[in-house]
Order: C-alpha cells, then structure tokens, then sequence
C-alpha cells in the first residue's frame, strides 16, 4: 500500500526527481575527479617546479568545485520543492479520505 501510494504521488514529480539525479551525479562525479588533479599537480607541477601547471590545474579545480557546489545547492533547492510539494499531496489525499469517512 505505501509503494502503490509513493508511487501515484511521485508521478507528478518525476521531471524534478530526475533533475535532482543528475545534478547530484555531476556532483558526485566532480568531487570524485578533484583528487585526480590533485595528483597530477603534485606529479607535474610541484616535482618538476611548473607554476604555470600548478596555476593552470589549479584553476581548473577551482571551476570544478564551484561547479559541484553550484550543483549541490540547485539539487537541494529541487529536492526541498519535490518534498514540500510531495508532503502537501499525501497530507491532501489523507484529510480527503478522512473526510469522506468521518464526514456528515
């Protein structure tokens, strides 16, 4: 009963559920992909004394951090709607049926 119940209540929201995935996806995988720069500054930049590397790559994470927590805060934002929005379906469909059977 509550499967079938999340189910036609999340129909509506399945644009922003999959907005919500590939968000924290891109997410994911930016914070996964920053330690592989680390690395290879260390191993190219930092070893072989290359500030224009190290400056380079550098930037480059930044972007990707900046990216990932733009990414962060625009998942959270759709998944707060989808939330709200879910609640106040569920909550609706509850005080419909409770008023039908309790009612005059």
């Amino acid at each position: 009963m509550l499967l079938r119940l999340v189910r036609t209540r999340l129909a509506p929201y399945k644009g922003p559920i999959a907005i919500i995935v590939v968000l924290q996806l891109i997410g994911t995988l930016a914070m996964l992909y920053l330690p592989s720069i680390n690395a290879e500054i260390i191993d190219k930049g930092v070893v072989t004394g290359d500030t224009d590397f190290i400056m380079q790559r550098g930037s480059l994470m930044l972007a990707i951090s900046l990216a990932q927590a733009a990414c962060s805060v625009v998942a959270v934002w759709f998944a707060a709607r989808t939330a709200m929005g879910f609640g106040r379906d569920v909550r609706a469909q509850i005080f419909a049926r409770v008023g039908l059977v309790l009612g005059p």
